[in-house]
């Protein structure tokens, strides 16, 4: 049989999800293996380095930076607290009217006494860093001082690209069906917290409405490119995404415009409707592929904790597989694989490549580049 491999998205409905979380730094890891987690438990925790501030005292007391630990009040590594005398000068002739004093701007540590350039460095107090779960599950491994590998069983569904960093929280799917738009009349205050599901398209009123209501999430098809620049002010790349200043996260999972969610995706995200769900909109197109993700922890003891697949799994492509066009013509829309040419074909760059042939919903052909489309895994089992 015809076969061959390309990237894309994975949606299963029971899979094996594996998540390691490590710290910037060495710390502390606070728990042990075989330790039952939530998503939002802190499992680490260590203190960065924080911003240092320049003061030059030589300029300040009219005194040569080399005479400088002589007017020093506070030596290299100790302790200070804002306003705290750290030097001053001798006063003149014993009268204290001349005598200066050079108070801490900030609280923190002396870094460092420059006797070549009269400045000190002040250190701020450490950044405290705690690093939580995201994922609910099972302590499998652990990185001495570093982090944690957490493993669960779940629904586990990739989206296409997506805004805003990880969150945790019940899944609401509002409409009726994955073609409905998600507008803001549908979410209400009491939503805050939750993880939204709409159908084919979300618009700007109805992002800047969940984000001010404190949304953790909003899962629908499309949106339009446009509607994402007015709602975070600034055109965004592609390239990689997930750090962007939003209470809400985004997560596309067909592609930009208005476009059904795929009625597979929109099935598994109804059925797990008010469960718990660990999200982020992290997406990176370059080396080194991350895609948005929804993983949903499944029942502990549920009939349907058998193992499907693992996410790690990556299959090739054959005759019959569902893929989507991730390309125009025909971008956004799912078909499935009727022919696997092996002999090279001229495209309209004049480039020569290995195409495809998929029949489309409504019954048409298409000839495509490989690299035109990708798998949806959990749809090809």
């Amino acid at each position: 049989m015809a076969h061959a491999y390309t990237p894309g998205l994975q949606v299963f409905e029971k899979t094996i999800v594996s998540k390691t979380r490590t710290l910037p730094l060495k710390g502390e890891v606070m728990v042990k293996v075989g330790d039952k987690v939530t998503s939002e438990q802190y499992v680490a925790r260590t203190e960065l380095p924080n911003e240092v501030q320049s003061i030059n005292i030589a300029n300040l007391l009219s005194i040569e930076p080399v005479d400088i630990h002589s007017y020093m009040l506070k030596k290299e590594g100790e302790a200070i607290k804002q306003g705290e005398a750290i030097a001053e000068n001798k006063p003149m002739f014993g009268i204290k009217l001349f005598q200066k004093t050079i108070p801490s701007p900030i609280d923190g540590t002396i870094e460092n006494i420059s006797t070549i350039t009269g400045q000190v460095l002040l250190r701020m107090p450490p950044r405290h860093v705690e690093l939580s779960a995201y994922l609910s599950g099972t302590v499998t491994e652990i990185e001495d001082g570093f982090g944690v590998t957490i493993e669960n069983q779940a629904t586990y569904i990739q989206g296409i690209f997506g805004i805003g960093g990880e969150q945790n929280g019940e899944l609401l799917v509002l409409g009726d069906s994955p073609s409905e738009h998600l507008t803001d009349k549908m979410i209400t205050p009491d939503m805050k917290g939750k993880i939204i599901v709409g159908g084919s398209y979300v618009d700007g009123p109805t992002l800047k409405k969940a984000n001010e209501l404190g949304i953790s999430g909003i899962i629908v098809g499309g949106i339009d490119a446009e509607v994402i620049k007015d709602w975070l002010g600034y055109e965004i790349g592609v390239a990689i995404t997930g750090d962007e200043d939003v209470t809400t996260t985004l997560i596309i999972t067909e592609g930009f415009g208005k476009i059904p969610m795929a009625q597979r995706t929109y099935e598994l995200l109804k059925k797990s409707h008010s469960q718990k769900a660990s999200i982020t909109g992290r997406t990176q197109i370059r080396a080194g592929v991350m895609r948005p993700e929804v993983i949903i922890p499944l029942a502990e003891g549920a009939d349907n904790m058998v193992k499907d697949t693992d996410v790690s799994d990556i299959s090739g492509i054959v005759i019959g597989n569902t893929v989507r066009i991730i390309r125009e013509p025909h971008f956004g829309e799912l078909g499935e694989i009727t022919s696997l040419p092996s002999e090279l074909v001229n495209i309209e760059t004049e480039a020569k490549v290995r195409v495809l042939e998929v029949k489309l919903k409504d019954g048409t052909l298409a000839v495509l580049p490989r690299a035109n489309v990708e798998i949806i895994e959990g749809l090809n089992r």
